[in-house]
């Protein structure tokens, strides 16, 4: 639904504050200074990562340069030493710097333990799949690189743990590479980096990943926006410049400026014949810089000024219209604001006294800041755990707890998923599923519930690193199983009509798996995964979702069946959540 659309059917209350998130560390540990901390944990997907992953929002913090270190280890007297090719364009100090501050970043975090000479290994392979001619030997105590059968570098393998001598070592191979290789000289830096993060993290789970500077600069505005402007979309009709939308989260909302309003100037520059991109980017500037605006509103004769103060505007992801007596929220992601969004759509919504229910489309959603989504959950739960997440790191260890009361007063919620669900958006569903809280409809999510954390490194790239589970509040995996819905529309149109007929008569068809969904324990194998959501093969979402959940809503006792097809109450406390999820 168009950002204009929504605007119309709910004007912005004043936002009232968020509830409170308690986060509870399952182990307390001092964090080991590292040259790399923690950025930002997103269980967005690998579509996002805006994600990712897949991302609950730490303090961003900057990687610095790994340091040198003091002496090379030495050849050994037979070997070459390592050669350093006449070739402009390369700074392999640069790549060492990013390869050391990424071992750093990655030997605590990873779900399982690896080391140093593991990564860099791995990472190295990226030479093989430049050159095939080229392969490394690894059988003995030194380190060779080979082309063909002959030895082009040996050096003595450093302490495994070692990431500065580590780094070392794979500047010094790949330099030789790029002397001996005409397909490794012709790489950039920036191929060379990305060849081996991509071959080390073929060895990890599947959203581990780096992202080179331009990409990851483009995710970076993603999840907290970018260029800092007024927040105002814009189209041009004839020589006229129209507002065609107003972002929620932009300094435009609560001003008197609307969808359909004509853009005459931008400190004092008439628009009239210029290009939409020519006037946007003069709605650009400076954070906090003032930018006046005069416009004329249709069906008025006289024009009239704002004046606003550029933000940084993340990207609007709350969408809401009303459908008869229900009103449905479409949560396209979630960034930095997605709760704050919803906040107050929910607070104007419920203030109809007709309302009957709310619901959540959360289809095509791929995740995003994890801490959304659980703040998300907290505006319409009263207390309780909305996840656990539970890693090696003692950092990643988190009983995501809330408390601040359900906003609606709990007023019937559906919440619509398919089979692109993924990450935070399932975090969301799950935990309002779990508290019996809503009733999800649809198919079984993707099933994404790793959460990574995001390291800048000194090529302004970006690492994200898998390095939690998440855990639902009764204590079942996401990953890999996904959310199974209480009403399954994925079998076709007659198994949903028998579906209907039978929740009508008390029965929910889906109960089994959910039972079993719910059940699930980690490690689960993934037979047994296959085996719940065969119940409910995931698929893309359609209209039939949204009208059984009108059908849903609209009729309090087939609401009462299918919210009591989960088993047992969801965790209270946050020591039950922690005794289960430790392993």
């Amino acid at each position: 639904m168009p950002a204009s659309t929504a605007r119309r059917l709910f004007p912005m209350p004043l936002r009232r504050a968020l509830p409170c998130i308690l986060i509870a560390t399952l182990l307390v540990s001092q964090p080991v200074p590292l040259r790399a901390q923690s950025s930002s944990p997103t269980p967005g997907p690998d579509s996002l990562p805006s994600a990712q992953p897949d991302a609950a929002q730490a303090s961003p913090a900057k990687a610095a340069a790994a340091p040198q270190a003091d002496a090379p280890p030495a050849s050994t007297p037979d070997a070459p030493e390592a050669v350093e090719p006449d070739k402009p364009g390369v700074d392999m100090g640069l790549v060492r710097s990013v390869i050391a501050t990424a071992l750093e970043f990655l030997a605590p975090r990873t779900l399982e333990s690896h080391t140093s000479r593991d990564f860099t290994l791995w990472g190295l392979g990226s030479l093989t799949a430049l050159d095939p001619m080229l392969t490394l030997d690894t059988r003995g105590a030194d380190i060779r690189l080979l082309s063909g059968q002959t030895s082009l570098l040996s050096q003595p393998a450093p302490p495994a743990g070692n990431a500065e001598d580590w780094a070392k070592l794979a500047v010094d191979f790949i330099s030789t590479a790029r002397a001996h290789s005409e397909s490794v000289a012709d790489a950039s830096r920036e191929d060379l980096v990305q060849a081996f993060f991509d071959e080390l993290f073929n060895h990890l789970d599947p959203y581990s990943r780096y992202i080179g500077p331009s990409s990851a600069t483009t995710d970076r505005q993603a999840r907290v926006g970018g260029e800092a402007d007024a927040g105002l979309s814009l189209t041009r009709k004839g020589r006229d410049i129209i507002i065609s939308a107003v972002n929620a989260n932009g300094p435009a909302w609560t001003a008197t400026v609307d969808p359909g309003d004509k853009l005459l100037a931008v400190n004092n520059r008439l628009t009239a014949g210029q290009s939409v991109e020519t006037v946007t980017g003069w709605l650009r500037g400076e954070e906090d810089s003032r930018v006046t605006l005069r416009l004329l509103s249709p069906g008025q004769r006289r024009g009239h000024t704002v004046v606003l103060h550029r933000a940084k505007v993340p990207p609007e992801t709350v969408f809401a219209f009303a459908s008869g007596p229900l009103v449905v929220l479409r949560v396209t992601s979630f960034s930095s604001d997605t709760a704050e969004e919803m906040s107050p759509y929910l607070d104007q919504a419920t203030q109809d006294p007709n309302l009957k229910g709310l619901i959540i489309d959360l289809r095509g959603n791929r995740g995003g800041v994890l801490q959304q989504a659980v703040t998300a959950a907290a505006l319409l739960l009263d207390r309780g755990v909305a996840a656990v997440t539970d890693g090696r790191d003692q950092q990643a260890n988190h009983i995501w707890a809330v408390q601040g009361g359900d906003m609606t007063n709990g007023l019937p919620i559906a919440i619509l998923v398919d089979g692109r669900t993924a990450s935070a958006a399932e975090i969301l569903a799950a935990a309002l599923a779990d508290h019996r809280r809503a009733v999800v409809i649809g198919s079984s999510t993707l099933g994404k519930g790793l959460v990574q954390t995001v390291a800048q490194l000194p090529d302004e790239g970006e690492l994200f690193v898998t390095w939690s589970r998440v855990i639902a509040p009764l204590h079942w995996p996401l990953q890999g199983l996904g959310v199974m819905p209480q009403l399954c529309t994925s079998l076709g149109e007659t198994e949903m009509t028998r579906q209907m007929h039978d929740l009508a008569a008390g029965t929910l068809d889906n109960q089994p798996a959910v039972e079993a969904s719910r059940l699930a324990r980690f490690p689960l194998p993934v037979s047994r995964i296959l085996a719940i959501r065969k119940a409910c093969p995931a698929a893309l979402g359609s209209d039939r979702d949204l009208d059984v959940a009108r059908a849903v809503l609209e009729n309090p006792k087939w609401y009462k069946t299918a919210i009591a097809a989960i088993p047992g109450e969801a965790a209270s406390s946050a020591s039950a959540s922690a005794a289960t999820a430790a392993h």
